[in-house]
């Protein structure tokens, strides 16, 4: 035993993304601690871009800061295939089958489970119940984005304070580039053709982002391009955006009565398509893995169990409520009437997840997985660059159409020089 353990406890150091879900579980991690008097819990609590640009300095230099790792579907086979990981062996009362399948795939490699979901989302569209009435409009489940273009147009009343859609303008992989790569693929385009060139500068890019910088300049809300997830949703609970097409997992923030001031009024339909449908609802889980620097793999594997355990949502849901627990990851939370009936949005959210196709994200064959990301390790660079230029759009600094093609022409420097093309 490592002789910083000698004095008695195990200290485990945590690192996480400040989303309300993960606020929660450190709220009620007292309990683990109390059931487990042999482990102390230290928490590093960070914005997402931030999160992920220290998790992946961490594991890459082998620093051995973080005995768990809050990642996403996208690290986990990458890492896992740079044997940056542990693989889990959790016991049978964790009951790994319980886990959606789209889910737990996405954090395994070659079969083995390398993470574990805490939460998990597909997108959907949300929209103001009684704004809509007011304006004479039906949501039909599959919504088109010419359909969100006409509704924003007449539900817009920034003299009321009320913007016609929020969406992610914050620059980064995970923030804007999340939304606007769904929005690519149901324009029928993608990031690379089967011979990994970049395809940037096409018709489809053009149109969606085209769509996009349209819609955010006329109905969104001032400054957009540095509002991310947590930003719309803070917009979104306090009654100033009429619609947002953003992650499932907000659906229990915005409609918890504690959370949000219109929690009566959202209504859920499914993310909008354009002329594609695959690709236009993207499929995410925020997961807990234990990097193999850990000093305390034992210790981390069972707080990791805990966190992601029927008994944990059970904790959740007596504390707060069915509404506020931890979606996506497990069958029985969907099967359980009480949530069923604590969340209307529980059969949306459940269709988007299971039939979101990460091996077909795209209209045309592309040679990458994933829906609103691909799966190469160079992508964190490549989305991160492209979604500060889109950024640029946004705000107007620079044309749609240059936008792209410098979008295009860094692209393809960047893969060209990583060995993908000649």
């Amino acid at each position: 035993m490592p002789s910083s353990q000698a004095a008695g406890k195990t200290r485990l150091t945590i690192a996480t993304v400040n989303n309300g879900d993960m606020i929660i579980m450190q709220g009620l991690s007292n309990q683990f601690e109390e059931a487990n008097p042999d482990i102390e819990l230290r928490w590093v609590v960070l914005e997402e871009n931030v999160l992920r640009q220290r998790t992946t300095t961490d594991v890459a230099s082998q620093g051995g800061q973080f005995d768990v790792l809050t990642i996403g579907s996208y690290e986990t086979p990458i890492w896992a295939r740079r044997d940056w990981l542990r693989p889990l062996n959790l016991p049978a009362s964790y009951d790994v089958n319980d886990l959606l399948k789209p889910v737990r795939e996405g954090l395994s490699s070659d079969g083995q489970l390398y993470a574990v979901p805490f939460y998990a989302e597909s997108s959907m569209l949300y929209y103001r119940k009684d704004l809509f009435a007011n304006a004479g409009i039906t949501v039909p489940e599959q919504p088109t984005y010419a359909q969100v273009k006409e509704w924003a147009s007449k539900i817009h009343n920034p003299q009321n304070g009320v913007y016609g859609i929020c969406l992610r303008g914050k620059p980064g992989w995970g923030e804007n580039m999340a939304f606007l790569t769904t929005l690519v693929n149901t324009f029928g385009g993608q990031w690379f053709d089967m011979n990994w060139n970049p395809t940037l500068n096409t018709p489809a890019w053009e149109a969606a982002i085209g769509y996009y910088v349209d819609l955010m300049q006329n109905y969104g809300p001032p400054g957009a391009s540095s509002n991310g997830f947590n930003e719309n949703l803070a917009l979104f609970s306090t009654g100033k955006c009429g619609m947002w097409v953003d992650a499932t997992v907000a659906a229990g923030l915005i409609s918890n009565p504690k959370e949000s001031n219109v929690y009566d009024k959202v209504g859920f339909a499914r993310a909008p398509i354009e002329n594609y449908p695959n690709g236009s609802n993207w499929l995410w889980a925020w997961a807990l893995a234990i990097p193999k620097t850990s000093k305390s793999p034992e210790a981390a594997e069972r707080f990791i169990a805990w966190a992601t355990s029927k008994e944990y949502i059970q904790l959740v849901a007596n504390q707060n409520g069915w509404v506020a627990v931890p979606p996506g990851t497990r069958t029985s939370t969907y099967e359980n009437p009480n949530y069923q009936k604590a969340a209307p949005f529980a059969s949306i959210v459940l269709r988007s997840i299971q039939s979101a196709d990460i091996t077909q994200p795209a209209a045309q064959p592309t040679p990458y997985k994933g829906v609103q990301y691909v799966d190469i390790p160079e992508f964190q660079a490549i989305g991160a660059s492209v979604g500060q230029t889109m950024a640029a759009a946004l705000t107007g600094n620079t044309s749609v159409e240059r936008a792209l093609q410098q979008s295009q022409t860094s692209t393809e420097r960047f893969m060209r020089h990583t060995g993908y093309i000649r």
